[in-house]
């Protein structure tokens, strides 16, 4: 029966399917009406495999980022042309759809534990814990977890692991891709850091313009390619790689720099 029906995680399905509805309910108009998200790459969406889909995204906000791309990869799959309008695309949402967070992140509230189990493959953070730098290996089960996501369906990343633009990538992304061989496919946002505040749970501003843009799977050489190649690849296919800073205006870099200096003066 399908309402005991359990995906690999053993979430009940049922009840992960009105998590999500509910969710999609109270969070759709941040990106219709509050703000505009402007969408480009839809059909690609519906060209892909129903499993094993890796989207290697930039990051601006916690949550904000992941709830729109579960709205436009839902959207897209119903028929929507680049287009979230008429919610009626969440009323059968793709139920095997995933995204890797920080287990501390997610363990912190019950709405964070909500979204948690809408979708989230919590790993815990090798370099950053309780807001302190650490070093620490790599659990195993981590890994397996997010081959066990890749294996059932879609899962989302994003491998800096941080919402500061232009940081480098964590290598543990590309040891993922040469172990599971996914279909590796580039999202690109903008204006979520503007419009929301850090979690992406408050809307900070309203009238910004956000945009979406989901690119080609990449060609990747799984069994040959160094994992510094595969990293360099995904830099400049979500538009991280440092030589992007040599075309960012001084404006927008001197107000990222402010928005890190306000941060920081908070979390003291």
């Amino acid at each position: 029966m399908e309402l005991f029906k359990k995906n690999p995680f053993g979430h009940n399905l049922f009840l992960k399917k009105w998590l999500i509805r509910v969710l999609a309910v109270l969070s759709h108009q941040r990106y219709k009406r509050f703000n505009k998200l402007e969408i480009e790459g839809s059909e690609i969406i519906r060209s892909l495999p129903d499993s094993n889909v890796l989207f290697v995204s930039n990051h601006q906000t916690y949550f904000a980022d992941v709830v729109a791309m579960f709205h436009v990869f839902n959207a897209s799959l119903s028929g929507r042309e680049n287009s979230i309008k008429n919610l009626g695309y969440i009323w059968q949402p793709k139920l095997n759809m995933y995204y890797v967070a920080a287990a501390e992140t997610m363990k912190k509230s019950l709405l964070t534990k909500i979204l948690a189990y809408a979708g989230s493959v919590s790993v815990e953070r090798t370099w950053r814990s309780e807001g302190k730098d650490v070093k620490r290996q790599v659990k195993m089960s981590d890994i397996s977890n997010i081959g066990k996501a890749l294996q059932d369906g879609w899962v989302i990343t994003f491998p800096q692991g941080t919402t500061t633009p232009w940081k480098p990538l964590r290598k543990g992304t590309a040891h993922i891709i040469k172990k599971y061989k996914p279909v590796v496919v580039p999202v690109v946002i903008d204006g979520f850091r503007r419009s929301f505040d850090k979690k992406g749970l408050r809307v900070k501003k309203k009238g910004i313009l956000q945009s979406m843009v989901i690119k080609e799977p990449l060609d990747i050489d799984y069994e040959n390619e160094s994992t510094e190649s595969i990293i360099e690849k995904l830099e400049y296919a979500i538009e991280q790689h440092p030589s992007f800073l040599k075309v960012i205006p001084k404006e927008e870099l001197l107000a990222y720099e402010e928005e890190n200096k306000q941060r920081k003066w908070k979390a003291n």
